[in-house]
């Protein structure tokens, strides 16, 4: 693709139930080839927990009426609800000629980005995936990477309960605590949040162009 039709295209998915998302993802990624567009969407979801791959049992602690989905992304279990802002990257890596180890970078960093533009130090720790300010978790992180393009990927507390952080070990980090924008001075909204996100991420990697969308791609 000529560096000048470099093209993210983003789909703005409003409240979504997991479960459908997470298949749409993976249809997606399914029947991509080389020449189908790299998108981003962006989405809250009802209260869920997930948890990853090599996900431990013992590491949900009381999910009370939270229902818990075994997922096929990298890490531990999180969280997922309204007033977060999950944002999945749908990329071919091939050809965009990065490793998986600088998607999360660029993820990372792009948080950290939005961030700043409120004058919160946030950073990412290379054991930890994840975005922190002071010690505390605002963004966890993960990812799969399948037929060499990425879904899953990153969600970022905004303005949320985080009561149900402590129904597990976030991450699997015991004691691990959780924090959001509305707590820090950051942005108020998701969509505001979803909107400083994009830009951010698409700058990262080149992209030249943003289109929106509103609701799930047509597969």
């Amino acid at each position: 693709m000529p560096l000048s039709e470099k093209i993210l295209h983003v789909f703005h998915l409003g409240k979504m139930d997991y479960e459908t998302v997470w298949h749409a993802m993976q249809h997606y990624t399914d029947i991509r080839d080389d020449s189908s567009r790299d998108e981003l969407w962006l989405v809250e979801h009802p209260p869920v927990f997930t948890q990853g791959q090599a996900g431990k049992a013992e590491h949900i602690l009381a999910p009370g009426d939270i229902p818990v989905v075994q997922v096929d992304r990298g890490g531990q279990v999180t969280y997922h609800g309204p007033g977060q802002m999950v944002a999945y990257p749908l990329l071919n890596v091939r050809n965009l000629k990065i490793g998986v180890r600088q998607l999360v970078t660029d993820i990372e960093q792009s948080v950290v980005g939005v961030l700043a533009r409120f004058h919160i130090e946030a950073y990412p720790k290379a054991d930890a995936p994840g975005v922190y300010v002071d010690g505390k978790k605002i963004a966890s992180l993960g990812l799969r990477i399948r037929r060499g393009c990425s879904f899953h990927g990153v969600a970022f507390n905004v303005d949320m309960d985080l009561e149900p952080f402590h129904r597990i070990n976030p991450c699997g980090y015991v004691g691990l605590e959780m924090t959001q924008c509305k707590d820090l001075g950051g942005p108020t909204s998701v969509e505001e949040a979803a909107k400083l996100f994009s830009e951010i991420f698409s700058q990262r990697l080149g992209y030249q162009q943003l289109q929106h969308y509103q609701g799930l791609p047509e597969s």
